[in-house]
């Protein structure tokens, strides 16, 4: 071997040589790993896939929303990809979302997919769902209009000024205008004009947050005229009532409980009235069996079939409708949603639990404790506060009755 190496000229050496390190080169790339296969996803509603980056092109497929497509090359504001299908062409990337935007969605998906459901939905026009609360989150899913969703919990934000705007701030006005002029003061700036954001879970499984404004929550039309001018948050089915001679096709009447709010974004609660609407068999129409005001509940509202375990009579063990929801306890703070997030989380709450007995609502409460006290969002009169602490006395006078005997 070495005289073999002898015999070769300098030149021939060097030409053996390379041709060596060629080989090498070559065997290592092949048993380098294959860069992995990157995606995106569309993000308009219906878009065509284009065979060049041109003014005048030719269309080599459709795409839909939500579609994964293959990443093939990244030219300058547009990639080209390949569908399922085998389609390939050019497409805009501004008309796509990327994998981490798509993760995001999926993340979402999972931390929320065993949250209950607090009401149903109907969107109003066609909308994206962001990936989170506000209207700077990434968006990805398109909702068409009439969809259905199932709502999951709300959050409050600011509403983002324009680019270049400033919040107003009020400043302070001299009382007397012949009077040297005096250097404005600024004030407290007004209270920013708030929005209110639900994440949602949509016919396809997929979870977002959508504007409030952009859907409509579901209510049965046989009690929405009854509103009076309020907010239906939700409508829940408490029980069924059959009357043969109702003017409905169906004879089978529900039984509705609903919460009801102000018409107004960025409360601290979710409703402030409780209102359950009973089917008067005798005259065939809806009436008002419950209603509570003035309180900061919370959703959900759960609804079941119960026993009272308070009850003292056999017939009182009896199951009944059952409903139940939160409201905030007085002796806690403030609830303020999140700066960031929008999220609302009440401290201290107290749960109200009632029972429907015939066409009666009646609270299911331990006799030995005493009920604590609720918020309010608005004062509560004078005149409310002595009947109850009345009614409260009236309950312990056979008591003391007792005693003196």
């Amino acid at each position: 071997m070495r005289r073999w190496r002898q015999g070769l000229s300098s030149p021939m050496r060097d030409l053996l040589l390379g041709f060596c390190l060629i080989a090498a080169l070559t065997g290592c790339s092949k048993l380098r790993p294959k860069p992995s296969t990157q995606y995106v996803y569309v993000t308009a509603k219906q878009t065509f896939l284009r065979d060049r980056v041109a003014a005048v092109s030719n269309r080599t497929g459709t795409v839909t929303n939500g579609q994964r497509l293959e990443i093939l090359e990244h030219g300058r504001r547009f990639y080209k990809v390949k569908t399922e299908k085998n389609e390939e062409g050019w497409i805009d990337e501004k008309a796509v979302a990327t994998q981490e935007i798509f993760n995001q969605f999926d993340q979402l998906r999972t931390q929320h997919e065993k949250d209950s459901v607090v009401a149903n939905a109907v969107v109003r026009d066609d909308v994206y769902m962001h990936a989170t609360a506000g209207r700077d989150g990434e968006r990805l899913f398109r909702l068409e209009e009439g969809e259905k969703l199932k709502l999951l919990r709300r959050a409050t934000l600011p509403k983002p000024l324009p680019p270049g705007q400033r919040a107003p701030q009020r400043v302070a006005v001299p009382a007397d205008k012949s009077a040297k002029a005096v250097p404005a003061q600024p004030e407290v700036p007004p209270a920013p004009v708030m929005e209110d954001w639900w994440l949602v879970r949509d016919s396809r499984n997929e979870t977002g947050w959508i504007y409030s404004r952009m859907m409509d929550v579901d209510v049965p039309d046989a009690i929405g005229r009854y509103s009076e001018g309020q907010r239906i948050v939700g409508a829940y089915v408490l029980t069924m009532v059959n009357d043969p001679e109702a003017p409905q096709d169906d004879k089978n009447i529900p039984v509705y409980v609903t919460v009801l709010s102000p018409y107004k974004a960025g409360l601290p609660y979710d409703f402030d009235q409780v209102r359950v609407f009973t089917w008067n068999i005798k005259k065939h129409r809806y009436e008002t069996g419950f209603r509570e005001r003035n309180i900061e509940g919370y959703l959900p509202v759960e609804i079941k079939t119960a026993t009272d375990p308070y009850s003292k009579a056999p017939t009182g063990m009896a199951s009944a409708p059952t409903f139940s929801y939160h409201v905030l306890a007085e002796d806690t703070a403030p609830v303020i949603p999140d700066p960031v997030t929008g999220a609302i989380v009440p401290g201290k709450t107290n749960v109200k639990t009632y029972r429907l007995e015939g066409n009666l609502v009646r609270r299911v409460t331990d006799p030995s404790v005493t009920a604590p006290a609720d918020a309010h969002p608005q004062p509560v009169p004078e005149k409310k506060k002595k009947a109850v602490a009345m009614k409260a006395a009236a309950k312990k006078r056979p008591e003391v009755r007792k005693r003196r005997r």
